[in-house]
């Protein structure tokens, strides 16, 4: 889920903590923390982890994850149900492009073999 536009720029750097608080996540995203409870039962994805008190702790993914939510709500106008769908499409996407990624040494060094063969042939060309 790497597709943020220059909105995301306006945004601070996230801090390489492990934990942030529904706070620390709202100022960091720039959405208050009604908006984000809001979000947690709209969006399956954004589960924080929940511990004394009922205390919402975000990992890093999931302050990344807000990120993109909001772009895709505020910046690239989704509705919910719309920016629900396309990050589904998002995360089948990474799992179909991870396997598919799995190939085996052999095609491996095929594709490598037959990469520098190409690459040869560019080189003569220039000469």
């Amino acid at each position: 889920m790497t597709m943020l536009d220059t909105s995301a720029m306006d945004l601070p750097p996230i801090p390489g903590k492990r934990y942030f608080t529904i706070g620390e996540v709202s100022k960091l995203c720039d959405i208050k923390p009604h908006v984000l409870r809001y979000w947690e039962q709209e969006f399956d994805q954004l589960k924080p982890v929940k511990r004394r008190g009922n205390r919402r702790y975000y990992q890093r993914h999931e302050v990344k994850l807000v990120r993109l939510i909001r772009q895709l709500l505020y910046s690239d106008g989704f509705t919910i149900s719309g920016a629900r769908i396309k990050l589904e499409q998002l995360n089948n996407g990474e799992e179909e492009a991870a396997s598919a990624g799995q190939i085996s040494n052999s095609d491996a060094k095929k594709i490598i073999t037959q990469v520098i063969k190409e690459l040869d042939e560019v080189v003569s060309m220039l000469k």
